[in-house]
């Protein structure tokens, strides 16, 4: 048994190159600590919940409530969505006020996740999960990596290399400190401040031929980052060995890197000319993080692995359980159609829609149609089968993203634009882009080992909180299912 504490609480932590914010923390710092299993390792994460009681909330469960209440999701795992396990329909709630009065000792709250022994090794990430409470929280800086370890870190080649967690934050910062979600221009209102591993462009130092592996993690909630490392005159190639925690049958040279929200990717970087390089995303300004190669060149240079253990096979579609009956999600904003401070409505539309609370009126204007509703199952998921998604958005902005993101199964991209990968690729989050069309993508995916409620959702965090989510319930098809989720409500 692997334990950890997560200590909760508002923390002023100096963030270099932006200076003091008060925030809340895992542990006091941003990113939280990094935690290393292995498959078959039970891991145990006691939270403490050191935050203010939450401040009163009259809106509905699809508008921004209880910031100081969060719970656990250990991003990209294949463990359980039940129990005290990666289960997001609990609360950590902080204490009442009565209690805060009174003296009464702050709550604490397990987490307990047994991986499976043959998960596959790889960069995850862990990061709270309430909804209505997430984006604030995320951008924030409350986040942390999960390494799984296991037989990609045997490679000579990669034992070799230096490895190294590089965690890119997005912090919305006023006056100090991260200010409270109250108006849907709450995201485009404050400027983000981009840090890898808490510092605004740190620098690393990297030999000529020395090989580094670097686990890139999309710790943000709000914005894609297209990477590339750019020099005075040529720019550092990433090789990606790993994509969201699984790794590939080799080495994929990149000039350019897609992260998504939620997104990792492990990548090998072989230092070359000798000069200063950049880690840049493009719409960013300024660096995330500069490179120095210098030294004394490592002689010979450092090898890349000709083949690496894939992390998991691929699936087929000849095994696609019913053929006939793929699900269909739709990204779908209608802006400026209700009133107040929030007045977009983020909807998944498609298969297994949230029903209309009118189904006979004004869809655009419908206060519960494609929105998320707690009481509601949209999918449910039998284990043992094999079923094919398409996922698109409509949005026609470029720059509007809605990143699909399901919860405990592993997904197999198979075509993006209605054009074939070749290989397929395994994700857990998939960037979705607006545009005239906006992207789509197709996956294949296989529900296995877990039963339990669980989510599919706009990893926009600012859209999931607003409602661009649906219920998952994974059942065992010799089992009832059930089509409401009040098992899984709680606060313990």
């Amino acid at each position: 048994m692997l334990e950890q504490t997560l200590d909760v609480r508002f923390t002023e932590v100096s963030v270099p190159g932006c200076g003091r914010i008060t925030t809340r923390t895992y542990n006091g710092t941003v990113p939280g600590p990094t935690v290393r299993v292995r498959g078959g390792q039970t891991l145990s994460l006691t939270h403490i919940n050191g935050l203010p009681p939450n401040p009163p909330h009259t809106g509905g469960h699809n508008t921004p409530h209880h910031p100081n209440s969060f719970n656990l999701h250990t991003h990209g795992m294949h463990v359980s969505p039940s129990g005290h396990a990666d289960n997001v329909l609990r609360e950590f709630a902080p204490r009442t006020p009565d209690e805060a009065a009174a003296g009464a000792p702050e709550p604490r709250y397990v987490t307990t996740v047994h991986v499976p022994a043959d998960h596959p090794a790889g960069t995850y990430w862990y990061h709270p999960h309430l909804h209505g409470a997430i984006a604030e929280q995320i951008v924030g800086g409350m986040t942390g990596v999960i390494i799984v370890e296991g037989d990609v870190d045997e490679v000579p080649e990669i034992r070799a290399a230096t490895d190294l967690v590089v965690c890119i934050n997005e912090l919305k910062v006023k006056d100090g400190k991260i200010p409270a979600f109250t108006s849907g221009a709450w995201v485009t209102g404050v400027p983000s401040v981009f840090t890898v591993n808490g510092t605004v462009n740190p620098t690393l130092r990297l030999r000529p031929g020395e090989m580094q592996r670097w686990r890139l993690v999309a710790a943000t909630a709000f914005t894609a980052l297209r990477l590339r490392i750019a020099g005075d005159r040529d720019g550092l190639p990433m090789h990606q060995i790993a994509q969201d925690g699984v790794t590939f049958a080799k080495p994929v040279a990149q000039n350019m890197l897609d992260l998504s929200m939620g997104n990792r990717a492990d990548v090998l970087i072989r230092g070359g000319t000798p000069g200063r390089y950049e880690l840049r995303a493009e719409g960013v300004p300024g660096p995330l993080m500069t490179i120095e190669v210098e030294g004394e060149p490592r002689r010979p240079p450092m090898e890349l692995p000709a083949s690496l253990p894939p992390g998991k096979p691929f699936l087929d579609e000849r095994d696609i359980t019913n053929p006939h009956a793929d699900r269909e999600v739709i990204f779908h904003a209608d802006a400026r159609v209700f009133t107040g401070a929030f007045p977009n409505a983020f909807r998944v539309l498609g298969t297994g829609a949230t029903p209309a609370a009118d189904p006979h009126g004004d869809l655009t204007h419908d206060p519960a149609y494609g929105l998320f509703d707690p009481h509601h199952t949209n999918h449910t998921l039998r284990l043992g089968t094999i079923e094919r998604w398409s996922v698109r958005t409509d949005e026609t902005v470029p720059a509007h993203s809605h990143p699909f993101h399901l919860h405990t199964n592993q997904v197999l991209l198979t075509h993006r634009n209605g054009q074939r990968l070749d290989p397929p690729i395994w994700h857990d989050t998939i960037g979705l882009n607006g545009g005239k069309p906006g992207d789509s993508a197709t996956f294949l995916v296989k529900y296995e080992d877990f039963t339990g409620h669980a989510i599919a959702h706009c990893h926009q965090l600012h859209h999931e909180d607003l409602g661009m989510m649906q219920a998952v319930h994974y059942v065992d098809p010799q089992s009832p299912a059930r089509t409401d989720l009040a098992a899984g409500l709680g606060t313990s």
